[in-house]
């Protein structure tokens, strides 16, 4: 057994908690920090990920702040063209690498525990870390914090447990699978059978469109239709800016007109998605669902090309030639290759862990800015340094729920903003997103300041709607909050 002192215990070594790190050892210079995960690589559930995957927000805003990725160009072809880019998989898992192994640990204020398992405190208070292959334990000393960057609970297809059942002679695979079938050509599928309606799904829909499989050939198994993000109005820099800022005054305006016909969030989604600020794959069917995934109008039309959607709910079980869903069936051919979509990225429900991020001896890391949990963990750090006690740290960062339906939308709205005008009253915190990579608009409001740029003119044009139609975003998102806590 090996015994150690560390700050900070960091448990995870995913974005969250490398954006955490890499904030705190910069606003503290004097602070050791100890990671624990149980991935060989840092990065997270990345490790696990399929590997057509890719963020599907720019890759500007999203990592730690000290680091770039390498390609943060405007991509000019492809569905995204005319959009910052997107990192795929691979390069984000070598940027990750790159953060622990030319940041973090050349520091010499940081101990990376890979393959490792945290196991709780011992009797005496010190923390246990136990590595998996070599059993071998370490008890850590924390002077200070342990930090749990596991909230999230991210799961992925190739980790999940599904909820169906199949029999064995069922040919079914993870996304992750299918760029192997290259390897096999005689005996190709015929047909292809997507399971699930998620960011997963519609990433592996799309995969297989740009492969060249017809999409006559593909059955996509939507139990509900999601609002998704268009990601015209989710850019980083000053070519955005009024976008961006068209979307900030158009989503409190749509919580103004919902109030007054005295509808609920729900209602706000729509006039949204009228106005083309969400999208959604079939315009015909009511969204059910919001997973806060962006996407691009591009990828929306190869979507579309699917004719063949099957929506009887969930399926319970999968047989040769058919799909089974309660009180239901569905036919495919017979030699179709079913794909599992249907793991849950984030499990979007009321956690058990929820309450204040700042607990004593104890951190836990939420959105305070919804979905943007990179940015969140860094001004986590930022507050964990810089301000006196949790007091005044919770004071400014009241954890943003992870809600999952268009009925629930306004109350992380309502945190998001009510959270913003408490950051902007702030000089130190509105200092720190200033030079923020991960902020989508402080640092370019700056930029546009010092230029006395007309652009501005949006952001007047903001804050009169913030004071106008604030009172009706509390109000949904009061009604919203209820309804998510009932689940």
């Amino acid at each position: 057994m090996t015994e150690m002192e560390t700050d900070y215990l960091i448990i995870g070594a995913g974005a969250v908690a490398l954006a955490f790190a890499d904030t705190l050892i910069e606003e503290d210079p004097d602070c050791h920090i100890t990671l624990v995960d149980k991935h060989a690589k840092p990065g997270g559930h990345w490790n696990d990920a399929y590997g057509f995957v890719a963020l599907h927000q720019p890759s500007a805003t999203y990592g730690v702040n000290s680091q770039e990725f390498a390609s943060e160009q405007v991509d000019d072809h492809g569905p995204n063209k005319g959009l910052h880019s997107l990192a795929s998989g691979a390069e984000v898992l070598a940027y990750f690498e790159k953060v622990m192994n030319m940041r973090l640990l050349p520091s010499g204020r940081v101990v990376y525990h890979r393959l490792s398992e945290y196991r709780g405190k011992t009797e005496s208070g010190e923390s246990r870390v136990v590595g998996i292959f070599s059993g071998e334990e370490t008890r850590i000393r924390v002077r200070r914090k342990t930090v749990d960057a596991t909230f999230y609970q991210t799961s992925v297809p190739s980790t999940h447990t599904r909820s169906f059942s199949a029999t064995d002679d069922i040919n079914i695979v993870p996304p992750g699978e299918l760029p192997n079938l290259w390897r096999n050509p005689a005996s190709l599928p015929q047909h292809y059978v997507v399971l699930g309606a998620g960011k997963t799904a519609m990433d592996t829909v799309i995969w297989l469109i740009q492969a060249g499989v017809s999409a006559d050939s593909i059955s996509w198994v939507r139990p509900r239709e999601s609002w998704l993000w268009n990601r015209e109005h989710v850019q980083p820099g000053e070519d955005f800016f009024e976008a961006v800022m068209e979307m900030q005054i158009a989503t409190l305006e749509a919580a103004h007109e919902a109030a007054e016909r005295g509808a609920d969030s729900a209602e706000m989604m729509r006039i949204l998605g009228a106005k083309d600020y969400f999208l959604r794959i079939d315009p015909q069917v009511e969204p059910e669902m919001f997973h806060y995934a962006i996407i691009s109008r591009g990828e929306i039309e190869i979507l579309r090309q699917v004719k063949n959607i099957i929506r009887h709910g969930r399926v319970t079980a999968l047989s040769p030639g058919a799909l089974h869903f309660d009180g239901d069936e569905v036919s495919v051919p017979e030699d179709s290759l079913f794909i599992d979509c249907t793991a849950s990225a984030v499990p979007f429900s009321v956690n058990d862990n929820a309450g204040p991020i700042f607990r004593g001896d104890t951190i836990v890391l939420q959105p305070m800015q919804i979905p943007l949990v990179v940015l969140s963990a860094a001004l986590a750090a930022f507050m964990e340094a810089n301000f006196e006690d949790d007091e005044a740290r919770n004071a400014l960062s009241a954890p943003g729920p992870l809600t999952d339906k268009p009925s629930t939308f306004a109350y992380a709205q309502m945190i998001n903003t009510m959270n913003r005008g408490l950051w902007s009253q702030n000089p130190s915190i509105m200092g720190f997103l200033a030079k923020s990579r991960l902020d989508l608009t402080t640092g370019t409001v700056v930029g546009l300041m010092a230029k006395e740029s007309p652009k501005l003119a949006k952001l007047a044009q903001f804050r009169e709607t913030a004071q106008r139609c604030m009172p009706a975003l509390i109000k949904l998102g009061t009604q919203a909050k209820a309804v998510h806590e009932a689940g």
